[in-house]
């Protein structure tokens, strides 16, 4: 087997959208991949150039999350989402157009777990209750390295631009990979702090899409919950000048027997708490997935106004600054026109209390 996450090897394109070779799946293989049109990608290797790939651009980067049953159907999530009920665009587009680098940092294979907390340690640690196994094509495990999942989704994104001048670091995690995105900007402000990293990889804002933490203490982190660990590491951040905004679409972060609602969290970012009305009440897991397109999309549209107010609400479009108004403030958003349509571009927010 080979481990591809950050040895030097030659870069490939596939121009097929969202098809990835049985190799990435065979083997273990992992880190930046870079996205053209169409959901065509080519994996980013340290000193060699990338088709899509520039130096100078403002860039966005997204972080999956749990990925369980995944390697076995040899499927990667991209930047279509429709065969998970998003719609048929490529929701990257918007962004390539105003001059966006567009990635994805893969961990697929680490996070394929039949029990969403043993891929939630690999975030964290490599002495979780599965160390840093992954899983292949067969469905079957094999011994991982002795790093955890957040380094090395730090040294891939790290190590690939390390020659990188842009003025605009995005990166936005989905579920777990809310987590991943947290920790890797805590790795990235640990690294610029410590001149081993480039100091223009500090991320300009961390978007948190549709969170996921569980309960309990984890021996990992010395008995704290991932919950609390994260706040830590938010406040950090927070006081290095990241912002950070957060968007729920669903109750799978608040199922009592598994998931951590970590309302400490969400009150320390920007919030909008989204209504994707379009699915039904028992379709958890397609609203788990919207806030993920309705984030990425929302680039492609104006920022809702909200109601009974001349303020404008929260979306990737909404600047920098209001941004951190609202992440500063003393409220949260709330969808209250477009829950039912799947498109941004027809929203409105109004002002509710913190959580």
């Amino acid at each position: 087997m080979l481990f591809l996450c950050a040895l030097g090897v030659s870069s490939v394109s596939y121009s097929y959208p969202g098809v990835f070779p049985q190799s990435v799946f065979k083997n273990l293989d992992c880190g930046l991949y870079w996205f053209g049109n169409n959901d065509s990608y080519e994996k980013a290797i340290p000193g060699q150039s990338n088709s899509y790939y520039g130096s100078s651009k403002p860039t966005i980067i997204y972080i999956h999350g749990w990925q369980n049953g995944t390697s076995q159907n040899q499927n990667r999530e991209t930047f279509n989402r429709s065969d998970s009920g998003g719609p048929d665009v490529d929701l990257a587009y918007a962004w390539r157009q105003a001059g966006y680098n567009v990635g994805i940092l893969y961990w697929n294979q680490f996070a394929d777990e039949g029990e969403v907390k043993d891929a939630e340690a690999k975030v964290w640690s490599q002495n979780g209750p599965q160390s840093m196994r992954w899983r292949d094509h067969n469905g079957s495990y094999h011994t991982g390295p002795g790093k955890s999942a957040g380094q090395l989704m730090f040294e891939s994104l790290r190590d690939n631009m390390a020659n990188y001048t842009g003025s605009r670091l995005i990166l936005a995690g989905h579920s777990l990979g809310n987590q991943m995105a947290i920790v890797v900007a805590k790795k990235l402000k640990d690294g610029i702090s410590a001149g081993n990293a480039n100091s223009k990889l500090k991320p300009k804002r961390v978007a948190l899409l549709d969170p996921f933490y569980s309960n309990g203490s984890k021996s990992y982190l010395n008995d704290q919950w991932t919950g609390a660990k994260a706040r830590t590491y938010v406040d950090q951040l927070k006081s290095w000048g990241v912002i950070f905004e957060a968007y729920r679409s669903s109750s799978v972060s608040n199922t009592f027997l598994v998931g951590d609602e970590n309302k400490g969290l969400l009150n320390k970012t920007a919030f909008l708490e989204l209504k994707p009305w379009y699915f039904q009440s028992w379709q958890q897991g397609e609203k788990h997935g919207a806030a993920v397109w309705h984030y990425l999309w929302s680039f492609d549209f104006s920022v809702p106004g909200i109601k009974s107010s001349s303020d404008l609400g929260l979306s990737a479009k909404t600047s920098d600054s209001r941004v951190q108004t609202l992440m500063n403030g003393n409220q949260r958003l709330i969808h209250d026109l477009g829950a039912y349509t799947k498109s941004p571009g027809d929203d409105r927010h109004k002002y509710g209390g913190r959580l």
